[in-house]
């Protein structure tokens, strides 16, 4: 059993700590993480790809193999934290357009807030011995650079504001308002009280550092 397991409820900080992007060969790690459960009743980070009425028909070992699917295509889908080798926590980032749910105008709350080519995190998920324990701020961080590496120049979320909205595991997957302010977003738009849409303008803090 690993060193991050033994401290299961700890509020000791977690060491060893590296992200790495979602790859096949990492998928058995993603499996380990999620549990036969699939992170959030059988959820397998799907609930963001594809339609409401699919997503219910296809819930748990389908969503899973739809999400598998993904990761073998070649696509990332997200990123990995680990902490001494062991899984412990899972961010979703991605384009924009990978994301079926957000290209529907019906959801109006998240719909485009202009025509700018943006990545969206649209999940964190952590292991429960780990909760409570710095992780989900160094999946966001992690986040942030692997999008960067890749091109991204804005990066979008859509936190939860605490101040509106008891925070519930269930009801905080996308974030927590806090956590985003303090990695450098900022609020662009509120179509509802308790979700921000957040934006992280890639370079941004070098441009002002060098403008002064």
């Amino acid at each position: 059993m690993s060193r991050t397991h033994k401290q299961a409820g700890s509020t000791q900080e977690l060491t060893g700590w590296e992200v790495h992007p979602l790859t096949p060969d990492r998928w058995h790690d993603l499996e380990k993480l999620f549990g036969e459960r699939g992170a959030y009743s059988g959820c397998w980070c799907m609930w963001w790809r594809v339609s409401g009425r699919q997503f219910f028909a296809q819930r748990g070992q389908q969503n899973k193999e739809s999400f598998k699917q993904v990761v073998e295509s070649g696509e990332v889908p997200g990123i990995l934290g680990y902490a001494e080798d062991e899984p412990v926590g899972w961010c979703a980032i991605a384009p924009r357009d990978a994301h079926m749910r957000l290209r529907e105008e019906r959801v109006c709350i998240f719909k485009k807030v202009d025509n700018q080519p943006v990545w969206t995190i649209t999940c964190f998920f952590v292991a429960r011995a780990c909760r409570h324990r710095g992780v989900m701020p160094r999946l966001l961080a992690g986040a942030i650079e692997y999008a960067a590496s890749q091109g991204a120049k804005i990066i979008e979320g859509y936190p939860l504001d605490p101040q509106f909205k008891p925070v519930a595991t269930n009801s905080a997957y996308t974030g927590i308002l806090a956590v985003f302010q303090k990695a450098g977003f900022v609020e662009v738009l509120r179509r509802h009280e308790g979700r921000p849409i957040m934006r992280y303008f890639v370079g941004e803090e070098v441009r002002q550092h060098d403008e002064g």
